[in-house]
């Protein structure tokens, strides 16, 4: 949720963010609108609560005619308070209603536009060469043992998988890698609840009613997760931190889910898009001012895991129309896919700055001793995408996989061999 301070102070600010995102800036005027006629209606309010506590406190002390006047106002007054307070209350339901749909400010220097107008910042290693025609990552998968396609859509349907064998073990691995550099870099390990509250959701910057991603159970009123950020975001809600234990950082690991209903016809084959996966997720909370320092050390963090496991990348700075609700800056790590000839995101990391701190009610304590809300931030350290691109960027000639040397203690094994062997 915005800073209703920084839209009456600063109203250009949201305007510019709202067209770069390709959104209504109109929304700036009718929040404006609003926030003065709820500001108007309280004092109103206050103004006649005040008058009917002065009445109430005069009338012990008249008499005659001068005691019935005011029992008269007072019963007036009743009435006035009842309705000022009415008026009050729907305005302020109305103004949150509309904030909540408004996305965060999008921070100076993102590029504008939409999902295709990012901006490439770097790109990191060489592409792999090969001397015979490469397989992609269900061949590869298939002939290893590793993925089972068929099965997982029989038992589950489309976009479902079983990781079976080295695929079992190559995933563990892999986010036990992640977990290990993790708290290594100081993060607190969590095993997360993939179930959550509404509150948790919308608190996270998801919108639980047109959200058409989301799995609900509606006889419960839960919602599986699509990333552990939700339940880690929402870690600390109504609370009041100590500053002196910011920032606080944890690694989360859960299983993910997400209907993919937008992607009817895209990434049918195999293990990219799927309604199930599992995920080592960076969360941290800061101080506002510190949060573009932090975003950059997740950046960083997600790199040293990618040249782990030894994976050309490159990293993008994504466009203010694909950030999303609560980000306002967020940077893609790509892989490259060499059956496919592009890169594809295995990684992302964002700045929500106090948008969901807002939204959660999640603050400090600083030295004027008043409270503020922290910022939030996020970044993926390590999913089950990421198996895609470790078998089709080390495969060999023969259908085997070699291992990246910094993930081999962790699967056990140095070469994947195919089973025809």
């Amino acid at each position: 949720m915005i800073d209703l301070r920084t839209l009456r102070e600063d109203p250009d600010r949201l305007r510019a963010s709202q067209r770069v995102r390709g959104e209504d800036d109109s929304v700036v005027e009718t929040l404006l609108s609003l926030d003065e006629r709820r500001r108007a209606a309280l004092n109103n309010f206050e103004s006649l609560r005040a008058e009917q506590k002065s009445i109430g406190k005069s009338v012990s002390r008249a008499s005659g005619d001068e005691r019935q006047a005011l029992l008269d106002r007072a019963k007036e007054l009743a009435a006035q308070v009842k309705a000022a307070e009415t008026e009050a209350a729907a305005l302020a339901s109305e103004l949150d209603e509309l904030l909540m749909t408004v996305p965060n400010i999008v921070e100076e220097g993102a590029p504008p536009g939409g999902e295709d107008d990012y901006v490439v910042l770097e790109e990191v290693g060489e592409k792999p060469v090969f001397d015979f025609e490469p397989r992609d990552h269900v061949e590869l998968g298939e002939s290893l043992g590793a993925i089972d396609i068929e099965r997982g859509a029989k038992v589950s349907g489309a976009r479902f998988f079983f990781l079976t064998g080295v695929g079992a073990r190559l995933q563990l691995g892999l986010l036990n890698m992640a977990m290990q550099q993790a708290i290594e870099a100081g993060f607190t390990p969590m095993i997360t609840p993939v179930l959550v509250k509404p509150e948790s959701m919308q608190g996270t910057g998801f919108h639980v009613a047109h959200d058409k991603e989301i799995y609900r159970l509606p006889e419960d009123d839960l919602y599986l997760v699509g990333t552990s950020e939700v339940p880690l975001a929402a870690y600390h809600s109504d609370e009041i931190l100590d500053p002196r234990a910011l920032p606080l950082r944890y690694a989360g690991w859960s299983s993910c889910f997400r209907r993919e209903a937008g992607s009817y016809g895209k990434d049918t084959r195999g293990i990219i898009r799927v309604h199930q996966f599992d995920k080592v997720e960076m969360f941290s909370y800061c101080r506002p001012e510190d949060s573009h320092e932090e975003h950059l050390r997740l950046l960083a963090w997600e790199k040293e895991m990618l040249e782990k496991v030894e994976l050309p990348y490159r990293i993008i700075d994504t466009a203010a129309g694909d950030l999303g609700t609560s980000a306002a800056r967020k940077y893609d790590c790509e892989a490259w896919i060499p059956s496919q000839g592009r890169y594809r995101e295995l990684t992302s990391t964002s700045n929500c700055t106090d948008f969901q701190a807002r939204r959660l009610k999640v603050r400090y304590r600083d030295e004027d001793g008043k409270p503020h809300h922290v910022a939030t931030l996020n970044g993926t350290l390590a999913t089950t995408r990421w198996i895609v691109a470790i078998l089709e960027n080390h495969q060999q000639a023969d259908g085997s996989v070699v291992v990246p040397k910094a993930l081999r203690p962790y699967v056990g094994l140095d070469v994947l061999e195919p089973l025809s062997r």
